[in-house]
């Protein structure tokens, strides 16, 4: 079964990949037992008598070997076990958040402290930080001050980040992205 996507691209959907039983198209494979033991080379349906025989699926693991290699197996049970592995794995994964803390070149003291102190609770929660000074007409004379203030601000949350990204000149804006420690 094919699936295409938005944009109308086939895409393979994971049937199409493992071949089991019957749509194993190849008229040789090499045969491996449900212990892992190598039964040979022999003609598919041969190898279909010899699962059904055991009560099991012939799954084709090596597609592109010269024959086809097959392995006797319960297909379901190895389409549950590789579910969990993939559930595992993105679970194992990091997931992060991009959070975005903008400022003005003349933002008042205590608000930047406010800020700051919002800063390293997104820190604290594994999150990567983007700070952003935005300028508006004639402020831009005065980037200088914007890559100060981020570069105090850097200073100040030394302990619980770092910075992953130098100040950089973005059009109006100027940007820092800090990470947690």
């Amino acid at each position: 079964m094919k699936i295409a996507d938005k944009g109308g691209r086939a895409i393979a959907s994971k049937s199409d990949e493992i071949r089991v039983n019957e749509m194993i198209r190849a008229g040789k494979v090499r045969l491996i037992s449900s212990d892992g033991e190598q039964l040979g080379i022999m003609p598919v349906q041969e190898a279909l008598d010899v699962a059904s025989g055991e009560g099991l699926d012939l799954v084709e693991v090596a597609s592109n070997a010269d024959p086809p290699v097959c392995r006797i197996m319960d297909y379901g049970k190895f389409k549950y076990q590789a579910s969990k592995k993939v559930q595992e794995a993105r679970k194992k994964a990091k997931s992060f958040q991009l959070k975005e803390i903008k400022f003005r070149p003349h933002t008042d003291d205590h608000d930047v402290e406010y800020k700051i102190r919002n800063l390293k609770k997104f820190l604290s929660r594994k999150n990567r930080v983007k700070l952003t000074v935005m300028f508006r007409g004639r402020e831009l004379a005065y980037k200088d001050v914007g890559i100060e203030l981020l570069n105090r601000i850097a200073e100040q949350i030394a302990e619980e980040g770092t910075v992953d990204q130098e100040v950089r000149h973005e059009g109006r804006n100027v940007t820092m992205v800090i990470v947690p420690k």
